[in-house]
C-alpha cells in the first residue's frame, strides 16, 4: 500500500467507526475483514452466509422501518421482508437505523446494484445537490499532483453530466480531496481544448461549468478547459495555459462524461500501477461506497478505512 493509504488507515484507527461489509461470501471481503479488525482500522459486520445473530434478530423491526421509508412509493411489507433477506438492503437499512457508520460494497455486484439502494434508503445529503463518484489515485515514483496522489472524478456514476452538475462534481470533488490530503486542491477541468483551442458545445459545457463552479466556491482554485496534458506538465501549462493557478500542478482531474473517467482512471491503474480506491461516492447523507468488481483485497481495507474517516465528516 501507498504512504497515503497508510496515513489514511492511521486516521481511521483513532475514530472507532464500524463498516459494514454486505458481501461476506467473498473470500476477498472476508480476507479484508480479518485485516480490518487485526489492525484496529474499524469495527466489522460482515454480512451473508455468516450473518450475526444480532443482525437477524433486527430484521423485523428494520423491515418494518424500511416499509415505511418507502411505502410512498408503493412498498408492501411483503416487498420490504423479501428485500431485507439481500444483504445490500439489509446493510443499508443499517446504516439508515445507525447500526453501523458507513458501508462498502461492489466487489460482487455492479455499481448501480450498490447505489441504488443507497439512494432509495440513505438518500442525498441536505446540501448536497447530486451523488456523484471519484477514484483517489496514487501513482508510484510520480512527481505529479500531491506525490503522486490525485482526486479523478466522475468516473463512477453520472454519465453525461450538464454543466451545472459538472460544476457540483467538480466543488465536490475538491472538498475531498482536502479531506483526505489535507492539502489545497488546484482543480483542473479536463477537455480536449485548452482555453479555447477548439470551438464546439463539449468544450463550451467544461467552459461553462469551471465558470458555475467559481461562482459556488470563489476562493476554490479551478481552471479549465484543458487539456490533460495543460493540467499536469509545467512547460505545456507555461505554453497553453500561461498565468494558471492550476494548469501545470492539478492535483483533482474533472473529466467531462463517465466514458472519459473511466477510462481514464484505469488507464493509470493499469499502465502506471496505480492504486485505485474507489469509486468512492460524494453526496449521500451517510458514506456508501463501492468497489471494482476487480479489486483486491488491500482495495478493500483502503476503501474501509476512506469510509470510517468520510463517516467522521
Amino acid at each position: 500500500m501507498s504512504s497515503f493509504i497508510d496515513l489514511i488507515i492511521d486516521r481511521a484507527r483513532k475514530l472507532n467507526k464500524t463498516i459494514c461489509l454486505p458481501e461476506g461470501d467473498d473470500p476477498r471481503v472476508k480476507a479484508a475483514a480479518k485485516i480490518i479488525e487485526e489492525k484496529g482500522i474499524a469495527n466489522v459486520v460482515i454480512l451473508g452466509e455468516e450473518t450475526p445473530n444480532e443482525i437477524n434478530q433486527l430484521k423485523p423491526g428494520l423491515v418494518q422501518k424500511l416499509f415505511e421509508l418507502r411505502k410512498k412509493r408503493g412498498m408492501t411489507e411483503q416487498q420490504a421482508a423479501e428485500l431485507i433477506e439481500d444483504p445490500l438492503y439489509l446493510g443499508m437499512m443499517l446504516l439508515k437505523d445507525q447500526k453501523v457508520d458507513g458501508v462498502v460494497a461492489g466487489a460482487t455486484h455492479a455499481t448501480g446494484d450498490v447505489l441504488r439502494p443507497a439512494l432509495q434508503i440513505i438518500k442525498t445529503a441536505p446540501d448536497s445537490r447530486l451523488v456523484s463518484a471519484f477514484f483517489i489515485m496514487c501513482v508510484p515514483e510520480c512527481e505529479f499532483g500531491h506525490n503522486g496522489t490525485f482526486v479523478f472524478s466522475d468516473c463512477g456514476l453520472n454519465v453525461n453530466p450538464d454543466q451545472e452538475e459538472l460544476s457540483n462534481i467538480a466543488v465536490q470533488s475538491a472538498k475531498s480531496f482536502e479531506t483526505f490530503t489535507n492539502q489545497e486542491a488546484r482543480v483542473a477541468m479536463l477537455s480536449h481544448s485548452s482555453l479555447g483551442s477548439a470551438k464546439n458545445s463539449d468544450a463550451q459545457k467544461v467552459v461553462v461549468a469551471t465558470q458555475l463552479a467559481k461562482e459556488q466556491m470563489p476562493e476554490l482554485k479551478i481552471d479549465g478547459e484543458m487539456q490533460l496534458d495543460t493540467a499536469l506538465i509545467k512547460e505545456v501549462a507555461e505554453s497553453k495555459f500561461p498565468g494558471s493557478e492550476v494548469a501545470g500542478k492539478a492535483n483533482v482531474l474533472i473529466f467531462p462524461d463517465l466514458d472519459a473517467g473511466n477510462i481514464g482512471y484505469k488507464l493509470v491503474q493499469r499502465l502506471a500501477k496505480s492504486e485505485a480506491y474507489g469509486p468512492i461516492t460524494q453526496g449521500l447523507a451517510a458514506p456508501v461506497n463501492d468497489l471494482s468488481r476487480g479489486c483486491c483485497t488491500d482495495d478493500i481495507v483502503g476503501v474501509a478505512a476512506i469510509t470510517a474517516i468520510q463517516a467522521s465528516m
